[in-house]
């Protein structure tokens, strides 16, 4: 097994679960799920999905800065959970014009709740090699 190195930092949100925010496993780091939560307050960002998105995707990027990564360019895969597919194109457009450079590969999938009831989830992988 190889060795890996829990991602730490206080520029995303942290909690008490018992998950790390995110792991680098070598030259690959996997991001753990982020809501629009302002890692400041503790508190979901008021808002529309357009600007819920664009914290998740700051969350994201935190932790990958954190591994020695350069954000949302390092990102190769995005996994995005939706409570409501209606919101699809306004998370398209926000996600768009974020990775208007690197796409990664992506799926989006619709759930019935997601924690702390918000609207928006995304998980990741990067690889910094």
């Amino acid at each position: 097994m190889s060795d890996t190195d829990p991602i730490v930092t206080d520029d995303a949100p942290r909690n008490d679960n018992p998950y790390s925010q995110g792991v680098r496993a070598g030259e690959t780091v996997y991001v753990s799920g982020y809501g629009p939560v302002d890692p400041e307050t503790g508190d979901d960002v008021a808002g529309d999905i357009r600007t819920q998105t664009n914290q998740v995707l700051d969350n994201v990027a935190a932790v990958v800065n954190e591994a020695g990564g350069d954000g949302l360019a390092d990102v190769v895969k995005v996994t995005v959970y939706l409570t409501d597919l209606d919101d699809y194109d306004e998370v398209n457009e926000a996600y768009g014009a974020r990775f208007s450079e690197n796409q990664p590969a992506r799926v989006c999938v619709e759930v019935a709740r997601l924690p702390g009831d918000v609207r928006i989830e995304m998980d990741a992988i990067a690889s910094l090699g």
